[in-house]
């Protein structure tokens, strides 16, 4: 499942999500989404882990602090267009 983490402090790296979310199950893929142009966070990004981890993952990480921002967690929805 494909999972939306926002509300993250622009420090946070893909390193930083791969390690807080990993205790839940295996993360098979780990993107933050940065500014083209300034290359600098944008405060969200995505993590991809099998559903039943996901799940788990979204209960337990909504609403933690990570580097000193309380984040946003949930299931990622399509991209409409």
């Amino acid at each position: 499942m494909k999972i939306y983490v926002g509300s993250m402090a622009v420090e946070v790296t893909e390193e930083d999500l791969k390690g807080a979310f990993q205790a839940f199950g295996e993360v098979t893929s780990v993107t933050v989404i940065k500014d083209k142009v300034s290359g600098q966070s944008k405060g969200f990004g995505f993590i991809e882990m099998a559903d039943d981890a996901g799940k788990a993952a979204i209960a337990g990480m909504n609403g933690k602090d990570l580097k000193g921002k309380v984040i946003v967690v949930n299931e990622a929805r399509p991209k409409k267009g």
